[in-house]
């Protein structure tokens, strides 16, 4: 039981450490996208059509293929997010707060609509859409795993997409922390005034970051749907997970490689009302109200201690006026 738990508990956690590290990596610039539950959302239907479209007009699947065009798709319309978020905040300085709830809404409003357009097209009796031979290759494992008894099940009984959060979380980590570049984007989000001053490129910085950010964000939506969803979609079949990748932002104060141990504890809490015996429909949905309550917590005791190092950066949310230098 405890095998199962842990594994399908790293299992919830990859979407919620691609949304993590995503606003993350926006939010060292101090961009506050709210959006990324939208942007997530758009990820996977854009993983969907790809595959959808790939599936209809193939003679035979590729694999190469099956898993290359769902992938550029979800990235190319996750990076279109990214950039009408950018086009309103940073270079028409509107309200961050409110242009990343519209975003939210904008994602889920495309996913909606081309999911319901995709399902008409099939013509199914069933509101959602089956890409089982897609999702075969994205769902594929290591071969000797299961040889190798608990460990390699713990360890090494998931996709690549799934080991690829890990290593975008540590590399993410390790730029912001140790390279030039990491530290311009951190000096961009706790003081631009004091960063443009200094030569570098504001504006830049916040583009590319944002859009990065929502890119890595986006590829949660297409592990989701691909892999943890078995290739099917199904409309607002996604659940808050985007908000609990937000929330994981502040338990991991800011700090990708954090978000790994705060993805896998916030996947376990996600689905522990599941192992509790004799459970009635009103204690579980309590219990999925836990990760945001230990959220609150966490954010109140660190509050309290007054770190700087749990803080978010000081210009997070806020427009940067560069006439107001």
């Amino acid at each position: 039981m405890w095998i199962d738990f842990l594994r399908r508990a790293f299992m919830q956690a990859i979407p919620l450490l691609f949304g993590s590290t995503g606003e993350i990596i926006t939010e060292k610039s101090g961009n506050l996208n709210l959006g990324i539950p939208g942007v997530m959302y758009a990820g996977g239907i854009g993983g969907v059509i790809g595959a959808f479209l790939y599936e209809q007009n193939a003679a035979s699947i590729n694999p190469f293929l099956a898993i290359l065009i769902p992938l550029l798709c979800s990235l190319a319309l996750s990076l279109l997010m990214g950039l009408i978020y950018c086009f309103l905040t940073v270079t028409l300085n509107a309200n961050q707060n409110v242009t990343g709830l519209v975003l939210t809404t904008f994602g889920v409003g495309i996913g909606n609509f081309f999911g319901g357009s995709l399902v008409k097209l099939v013509g199914s009796d069933v509101p959602s859409i089956n890409l089982n031979a897609t999702s075969n290759y994205f769902r594929a494992t290591l071969p000797f795993a299961d040889k190798l008894g608990w460990f390699g099940q713990l360890f090494l009984s998931y996709s690549f997409l799934a080991y690829l959060a890990i290593v975008i979380a540590i590399v993410m980590a390790v730029i912001l922390k140790k390279t030039r570049v990491g530290l311009h984007l951190r000096a961009v989000g706790e003081n631009p005034a004091t960063a443009d001053a200094a030569g570098i490129k504001v504006e830049k910085y916040k583009y590319l970051s944002t859009c990065a950010g929502s890119m890595i964000a986006g590829l949660g939506g297409l592990y989701y749907v691909m892999d943890y969803a078995n290739g099917v979609w199904s409309n607002d079949g996604f659940g808050d997970r985007g908000w609990l990748a937000i929330a994981l932002v502040i338990f991991a104060m800011w700090k990708p490689n954090f978000a790994i141990a705060g993805s896998i504890l916030f996947g376990g809490l996600y689905i522990i009302h599941n192992y509790i015996p004799n459970l009635d429909v009103s204690g579980q949905e309590l219990f999925k109200m836990v990760p945001y309550v230990v959220t609150i917590l966490f954010l109140i005791f660190t509050s309290i201690g007054k770190s700087r190092e749990a803080q978010p950066p000081a210009s997070l949310g806020l427009s940067y006026f560069r006439e107001e230098r």
